[in-house]
């Protein structure tokens, strides 16, 4: 759990260089290795307030640790639990973050950055699961740690939705108000928002996840967000969707609120907060020229919001 400490490390030495008391030989043979990383939520001056930094400063323990090991460079490294804090049974209110889009908004921030964190380390990130439950027989949003609650989907699940559409491999992006890495690791996210961004290309499809982050669950100004990209090979026009994930799109807990919070929704009820629960769009798709190989966009990005934008060339 965590880093892993004096163990980790003992463990690490012992894989590579320790007796193998199966065989007497020297080495155990290893198909990957894994720890876990968990953030620290507080309940301060009547909100939540995050602890982006604790999650992110253990994976880069955990990644300088196996990466300062030669022979153990190369592995595979799944991060085993990757959570926003410890306790996925515990209820209260500095997990008051869970139902709504503290929870995804601080998923996209944490996630883009075990990539760089993977980057700076030259080591191999597999994967990173969520220690998130289906608690059967709990009243609606009843706040444990979960991706959905009596089968309606949390905000949460439709950005493990959006980051599932970033097929094909990582490319260059950046965002002129981004937190720097070392800055979020060091400090979490206490000052000025953080908007960033990740990327992907699939021959000539592009996917641009977009985050407006903070620690703190407090109302904030959104975004204004201008995109601009360029390279793109699909040919002359390309077809854009703007996935979004906020307090009024692919959010069934203020579905859910709206409808005054029902203790038992009723069949139309529950039927129409699954719907609120499916990844949304900001409007329809849209058509647009690319023919010379760039695209520029703007829009507004509420806090807490998560945008992916959907790039795709369109078939003449």
């Amino acid at each position: 759990a965590g880093a892993g400490g004096k163990f980790m490390d003992g463990f690490l030495r012992h894989i590579t260089e320790g007796t193998n008391y199966a065989t007497g030989q020297r080495g155990t043979p290893v198909d990957f290795v894994s720890f876990h990383a968990k953030g620290s939520p507080k309940f301060v001056d009547g909100h939540v307030q995050m602890g982006i930094a604790a999650q992110l400063s253990t994976v880069q323990t955990g990644f300088r640790m196996i990466s300062s090991v030669p022979a153990l460079r190369g592995k595979p490294i799944v991060i085993g639990e990757s959570d926003p804090e410890g306790c996925a049974a515990c209820q209260g209110p500095r997990n008051g973050y869970r139902n709504g889009t503290m929870y995804s908004s601080y998923t996209a921030a944490v996630f883009a950055r075990k990539q760089l964190l993977a980057d700076r380390f030259g080591v191999t990130l597999d994967g990173a699961l969520t220690w998130a439950f289906e608690f059967e027989d709990q009243p609606y949003f009843a706040g444990f740690r979960a991706l959905a609650t009596n089968g309606i989907d949390l905000p949460v699940l439709n950005v493990f939705r959006m980051m599932s559409q970033m097929t094909g491999s990582r490319i260059a992006a950046e965002s002129s108000a981004e937190v720097p890495l070392d800055d979020i690791v060091a400090h979490g996210v206490r000052g000025r928002p953080d908007v960033g961004v990740v990327a992907s290309r699939d021959g000539g499809h592009v996917r641009i996840l977009i985050w407006h982050y903070h620690d703190d669950d407090v109302p904030g100004p959104a975004a204004s967000i201008h995109v601009q990209v360029s390279g793109l090979t699909g040919g002359a026009s390309s077809r854009i969707s703007h996935f979004r994930v906020d307090h009024d799109h692919s959010n069934a807990y203020t579905a859910w609120q709206a409808a005054g919070s029902p203790l038992a929704p009723d069949e139309n009820e529950h039927r129409r907060l699954v719907h609120a629960g499916h990844l949304d769009t900001l409007g329809e798709p849209t058509e647009v020229s690319t023919a010379d190989g760039s695209l520029g966009m703007d829009f507004a990005l509420p806090r807490q919001g998560v945008s992916l934008i959907a790039i795709d060339p369109v078939a003449k």
